[in-house]
């Protein structure tokens, strides 16, 4: 059993990713904005599960977080197209937070979109020029997380998974180390991606590395 602190534990893949960690038998801090929204979407509850107010983009709320935690999930997400800091600035405060509570392991979800041209298909080359038209402020920000992310100390992981869906966990998920995954599907589940980011707690090969994930 490891304690684990989860932020963005509100979203799709957060909800999922709590629900999967409890299941697995670890204690769970959820850090949230709104804990009573969080309360309302979970299926489960318990002494394991700590719910936590708290903001990524206000470092004092969020201190004392991560005390005896093994590792951090940052599962952050904007529902929004405007331009945001809460990617880039949300983890430079979660690795600091880190530092100052001794914990070294990070997984961080990104997108496969952040992937470069020479690693796409034509066909994804063109998708990717649209998708980077219309959500431009979203990915720009998550490219200056990435970069802060590499040039930290901590044992990271980046996740970076292509459209996303509601499908049911299936584990029948692949994965690609620092490289795309061929004939990729372009889809994967919350819940899928979610069994992903817990699998890579035991995943030597991910440490300092980026994960691709798709059906």
């Amino acid at each position: 059993m490891m304690k684990l602190t989860v932020f963005g534990a509100s979203g799709d893949t957060g909800i999922q990713l709590v629900e999967q960690l409890l299941l697995d038998g670890h204690k769970v801090v959820a850090v949230v904005r709104s804990p009573e929204k969080l309360k309302g979407k979970l299926k489960l509850s318990g002494t394991q599960l700590e719910i936590r107010k708290g903001d990524v983009l206000n470092p004092a709320v969020i201190q004392n977080t991560m005390t005896e935690s093994d590792a951090v999930f940052s599962m952050l997400g904007a529902s929004h197209q405007e331009p945001t800091t809460v990617y880039s600035q949300g983890i430079e405060n979660i690795i600091h937070e880190m530092q100052t509570s001794g914990v070294n392991r990070l997984i961080c979800l990104s997108a496969e979109t952040l992937k470069s041209k020479q690693e796409a298909s034509f066909k994804d080359r063109l998708i990717l020029s649209i998708l980077w038209k219309i959500f431009f402020n979203l990915y720009d920000d998550m490219q200056r997380m990435e970069q802060k992310v590499y040039q930290s100390e901590v044992d990271w992981t980046i996740i970076r998974p292509p459209r996303l869906t509601k499908g049911v966990k299936t584990d029948k998920y692949r994965i690609g180390i620092n490289q795309p995954i061929p004939k990729s599907k372009g889809r994967v589940s919350h819940a899928d991606l979610a069994a992903c980011a817990m699998d890579q707690l035991d995943n030597p090969e991910s440490q300092h590395s980026i994960v691709y994930v798709s059906d």
